[in-house]
C-alpha cells in the first residue's frame, strides 16, 4: 500500500520528469526555509520557475489544485524571494506555476500544468 508521503514523492518525480520534458532546466527539489518549501525551482529561459506540486489518488477531498490556497501561494512566493537573493539572483523575474496531478489506483494519471499562477 502506498503512502501519502510516496505519493507526493511519485507526484514529484512526475512533474519533474514532465518540466524536464518542457525545456525547464531543474536546479532543486523540497528546497526549505524559514517561510516554508519550494517543491521544484527550475528556469525556463531567463526566468525562475518555482513550482508547486500536488498530487492526490482521488478526489473525495477535493482535487489537487484546490488544495493549493491563496495563503500558500503567497508562502511559495515569499520563499522564491529568499532563495532568488541566497543564490544572488536579485531582481530575477519569477514564475509560480502549479503542477495537479490526480493519480488513481491502478487509473490513469492526469497532469495538469498551469504557468504564472
Amino acid at each position: 500500500m502506498s503512502t501519502a508521503t510516496d505519493l507526493g514523492r511519485r507526484g514529484e518525480d512526475a512533474a519533474c520528469r514532465y518540466l524536464e520534458h518542457q525545456g525547464l532546466a531543474l536546479l532543486a527539489r523540497n528546497w526549505r526555509c524559514e517561510e516554508g518549501e519550494l517543491d521544484v525551482v527550475a528556469t525556463d529561459g531567463d526566468q525562475l520557475v518555482v513550482v508547486e506540486v500536488k498530487c492526490r489518488s482521488g478526489t473525495s477531498r477535493g482535487t489537487p489544485l484546490e488544495a493549493v490556497t491563496p495563503a500558500q501561494l503567497d508562502r511559495v512566493r515569499r520563499a522564491s524571494l529568499r532563495w532568488s537573493a541566497l543564490h544572488r539572483l536579485p531582481g530575477v523575474r519569477i514564475r509560480v506555476d502549479v503542477v495537479s496531478i490526480e493519480w488513481p489506483p491502478g487509473g490513469r494519471v492526469r497532469l495538469h500544468h498551469l504557468r504564472g499562477v
